[in-house]
């Protein structure tokens, strides 16, 4: 008897540690380091004081019918605040390696910036993005993407209910938040030579909207400029 309370004496003080602020559980993510290197400077006109760069770190997955894609790490940082007494932002830099695709035969996947951004956020959405995604195999051409730089693919994140906002830090200011895209569509693939077909059937495309996702998991860290 006094060895089955001892040993539930030392689960219980283990499970203690694990929930203890500060330690890292299993479920846990640690918080990224983040990279201000590529924030932008405030436009001409701008009031400093009122401008600070935002350096986002997202863990993404897209989802294209049945088909998922885990994205790794997503990278992006912007400058905002006012010019003239209005709100205002500059897009600095979105940096993303080549993600494998399972089962797609050493094919990978990398995402773009595609030329527009908007994080003013609302009761609508959090914000909005443009990007295409390029396409990597030793059998296909440079050129080979998923909607182009000049039609790129538009998507409008929303919060995710299952990953809720929360404070990590105030100083630096810290913040984990999910985000989903339930409505992104997607075409055929582009500048992919003859194995054009092949790559759409690979990975079902065109899809429309309402058939994927594009979710993040996101550490966003602020630093005034």
């Amino acid at each position: 008897m006094r060895r089955l309370l001892a040993a539930a004496a030392a689960a219980l003080s283990a499970a203690a540690l694990v929930l203890l602020p500060g330690h890292a559980s299993a479920a846990s993510s640690p918080v990224p380091e983040f990279d201000f290197s590529a924030c932008p400077a405030p436009p001409a006109g701008a009031d400093p004081s009122t401008w600070r760069c935002e350096a986002f770190v997202s863990q993404g997955v897209l989802t294209v019918g049945d088909r998922e894609i885990q994205l790794g790490e997503i990278r992006l940082t912007f400058s905002e605040g006012k010019v003239d007494g209005k709100f205002a932002q500059v897009f600095g830099e979105m940096r993303h390696a080549p993600a494998r695709i399972q089962d797609g035969f050493g094919a990978s996947m990398q995402l773009e910036y595609g030329g527009y951004s908007d994080f003013l956020s609302n009761d609508e959405r959090r914000g909005e993005l443009d990007l295409y995604a390029v396409l990597r195999h030793p059998l296909l051409p440079k050129g080979c993407t998923i909607g182009t730089p000049d039609a790129p693919l538009h998507s409008v994140i929303k919060d995710d209910p299952a990953v809720p906002f929360e404070m990590i830090s105030q100083n630096p200011k810290t913040v984990k938040f999910g985000v989903v895209d339930s409505q992104l569509s997607l075409p055929r693939t582009t500048g992919c030579g003859p194995l054009a077909r092949v790559a759409d059937r690979l990975l079902g495309l065109p899809s429309a909207s309402g058939r994927n996702t594009f979710k993040q998991v996101t550490y966003v860290q602020f630093k005034p400029l």
